[in-house]
């Protein structure tokens, strides 16, 4: 049975929501509509819906007009075809230095960028979300301003592509971490990919419980890309494992949360050096305090 798409963009959230409610009521129904802003600071929001039967192109005309959205584009999909239409759609990403690609793109990587190869799969960092964009962003930043790192920990690292990052640009000892072990394995194959097999250590750990984390500190780089709670409730443990003078790359923020994120990491004896807004995502980087 094919699955049919309707997709398309507009400005403003509630008039987003809006637009993705009434989707809701339209006969054939959807099986699913996503609202998601286009974290590219436009202000684009793009509405979408799944369709077990041919969705009736009149009606998400109608819709378009009265939300003063842009037409609805129609698509049929193979029923099989999610993991090759998500990579279809995965176009690459330049944060600086880095250039971030699917395998679909290989042809196209620029000869002045580091590359990082990652496919779409089940971890989260692709590269396309406002936290992860932010992060290598953020790392390119440090880059820039001659920061160097012989010892780096990517907490919660997904599919480990902020460790591979720091992996191309430094020789030293990296570890890349998550609760999941889905992600590990991810992270690992991601590696793989990329010839760099044995580049980063990955271990399945909460925080920095683990043997292997522990071992290391502390840390002249830490990447947390997670969520607001889980980056409070760890700002000891990294305040804890990274060096005096090393720098925390914190993400997963909310643009309206970062105050709040910021005051606890201050109280754990953290400067802010930088922060930046993707979208509704604010990534911060924070500097220990204390003597090098």
């Amino acid at each position: 049975m094919p699955t049919f798409t309707a997709f398309t963009t507009m400005l403003g959230k509630t008039a987003a929501d809006g637009l993705g409610e009434a989707m809701e009521r339209l006969d054939p129904e959807p099986t699913g509509v996503g609202v998601f802003e286009v974290e590219d600071g436009s202000g684009l929001w793009e509405v979408g819906g799944y369709f077990i039967e041919t969705p009736d192109e009149t009606a998400l005309a109608v819709l378009a007009v009265a939300f003063e959205a842009k037409p609805f584009v129609v698509s049929q999909l193979p029923k099989t075809d999610w993991v090759a239409h998500v990579r279809r759609e995965l176009a690459p990403v330049e944060a600086g230095r880095f250039f971030v690609y699917g395998s679909h793109d290989a042809d196209n990587v620029p000869e002045n960028r580091i590359p990082l190869l990652i496919e779409a799969a089940m971890a989260f960092g692709t590269g396309h979300h406002g936290t992860t964009l932010g992060c290598l962003k953020a790392l390119d930043q440090l880059l820039d301003d001659g920061f160097e790192a012989t010892k780096v920990a990517d907490i919660g690292c997904g599919t480990a592509v902020l460790a591979m990052a720091a992996a191309r640009v430094w020789d030293g000892e990296i570890l890349a971490s998550d609760i999941d072990q889905v992600a590990v394995d991810v992270a690992e194959a991601n590696l793989k990919a990329n010839g760099m097999s044995g580049a980063v250590r990955c271990v399945e750990a909460a925080g920095f419980d683990h043997p292997q984390l522990q071992s290391l500190a502390p840390y002249d780089l830490i990447f947390a890309n997670i969520l607001k709670g889980p980056l409070v409730a760890l700002s000891p443990e990294i305040a804890a494992n990274l060096r005096p003078g090393g720098h925390a790359i914190l993400s997963g923020i909310l643009n309206e949360q970062a105050d709040d994120v910021v005051a606890v990491y201050s109280q754990n004896g953290f400067n802010l050096a930088n922060r930046d807004q993707i979208g509704e995502w604010t990534t911060l980087i924070l500097t220990k305090q204390g003597a090098i």
